[in-house]
């Protein structure tokens, strides 16, 4: 083993993501007032928004998420996000980090990742990239682990798709530099983190439901035990 990938909501960040997304797309909704058109309502400016984000979770090889939320937001409300970015980028700066709520650090998070990096394993922190860099760079703030020197973070700018496509699991091994049979994936989503053994890599399970298929299961601190002997 080489390389370990970390999903974030839900394993190195403790927090409710249900209650977290409805925070999250309330306070955008009053954030995107400037770029509404004409008689463009905000609710519907907000669905065009999910619809776009939907978008990003469809196979689309060679193009970025940003591009393809960009794009597609942009065919159904004719406003270029890329233009209008000082929105968004206000939004992310000002409002966002107001919205951790209850979230914090996973018990053993900054643990596991610091021994990762003692061991000398190339460590991505693998969220799903449907949030800009600014958006995760918050996140990892929450989760305790901001100032560890990570080699990749996965963000709707550089990656070409979402989790479980094989091809978020397969990009992300190569911007670590390694195989995807060398790396371990830690999730807490059955759905959208163990089927990195679709690619060769090795699973850690460390959510709530039983009976999932992995390679091992437990919780972080667990984990941080085991990478000696995994490497």
């Amino acid at each position: 083993m080489q390389a370990v990938l970390f999903d974030l909501d839900g394993t190195l960040l403790d927090l409710d993501l249900s209650d977290f997304l409805k925070r999250y797309f309330a306070a955008l909704e009053k954030a995107i007032q400037p770029l509404l058109v004409g008689s463009q309502d905000s609710s519907s400016f907000m669905k065009a928004f999910s619809d776009g984000v939907g978008a990003m979770m469809t196979h689309h090889p060679g193009r970025t998420n940003q591009d393809v939320f960009f794009d597609d937001l942009l065919s159904r409300t004719g406003v270029d996000g890329r233009t209008h970015w000082s929105v968004f980028e206000d939004f992310y700066d000002e409002v966002f980090p107001g919205l951790m709520a209850e979230a914090g650090p996973a018990r053993g998070a900054r643990r596991v990742v610091s021994t990762a990096l003692d061991l000398g394993l190339r460590v991505a922190i693998a969220t799903n990239p449907i949030f800009p860099r600014i958006a995760v760079d918050h996140r990892m703030s929450w989760a305790g682990v901001a100032d560890l020197p990570v080699h990749v973070i996965t963000t709707y700018e550089q990656m070409e798709s979402c989790k479980p496509d094989p091809l978020y699991y397969r990009q992300t091994a190569g911007l670590l530099e390694v195989a995807p049979t060398d790396c371990l994936m830690v999730g807490d989503d059955r759905t959208l983190d163990m089927p990195a053994s679709d690619v060769g890599m090795t699973t850690f399970y460390v959510g709530k439901d039983s009976g999932v298929a992995a390679d091992f299961n437990g919780d972080l601190d667990e984990l941080a035990d085991l990478l000696p002997r995994l490497v």
